[in-house]
């Protein structure tokens, strides 16, 4: 129907039929989806106009990644390319907490650079990749909190970049990024290591 990249009409009567249950299941499903936030729906006259939510394409991705690791197998690397650019800043003041630090040091094996190295994503392909790092579990950065604020928790993956500096993909759970970016900590300044400018293309290998 593609309900994830449009917003599509149907009556509950119509998707009864399709699904081969009652008029009235159909609707309360409807409700239950809308109340978890997986669809956005409106009703009208003619039916309602659907579209699933960016929680409910995760949700998806998840059973569609389940799936595929079952008759498949679960790959043991992605790629992904994109594109660097100067982020917010926020990097270096978060990788230098120490509570994140001292996770960092035991979980993934090096002390990071007190700063993030950012990258664009270059395609829809790759963008649909680095969504795929969602499902997946990662190694899990615990949250904490001091008397100031509350930190999330965080997801890593061991990464290679360039095919040849060690490093993580950071996924913080509260991000002012999308799912087009990629942060990276490494234990060296990668900027200066690889000789990176704004709009440089990188490739990472990241593992799963």
């Amino acid at each position: 129907m593609g309900a994830c990249n449009k917003t599509v009409k149907i009556s509950t009567s119509a998707l009864a039929k399709i699904l081969g249950s009652s008029q009235q299941s159909v609707s309360r499903r409807l409700i239950e989806m809308e109340q978890k936030g997986l669809i956005q729906r409106t009703a009208t006259r003619g039916g309602s106009l659907i579209r699933i939510s960016e929680v409910g394409e995760g949700y998806l991705r998840g059973i569609h990644l389940g799936l595929s690791a079952i008759f498949e197998g679960k790959p043991r690397s992605l790629t992904v390319e994109g594109r660097v650019f100067s982020g917010l800043g926020e990097g270096a003041y978060y990788v230098s907490k120490e509570m994140y630090r001292k996770q960092f040091i035991e979980k993934l094996g090096f002390d990071p650079y007190p700063g993030t190295l950012n990258l664009k994503i270059s395609s829809d392909q790759n963008a649909r990749l680095r969504a795929k790092l969602d499902v997946y579990p990662g190694i899990e950065i615990e949250g904490f909190k001091n008397r100031d604020r509350t930190y999330g928790s965080v997801k890593c993956f061991r990464a290679v970049i360039e095919g040849k500096e060690r490093g993580a993909v950071v996924l913080a759970l509260r991000s002012h990024y999308g799912k087009d970016v990629v942060e990276i900590i490494a234990p060296e300044y990668l900027r200066g290591c690889l000789g990176l400018r704004d709009g440089d293309k990188v490739r990472v290998e990241i593992f799963i």
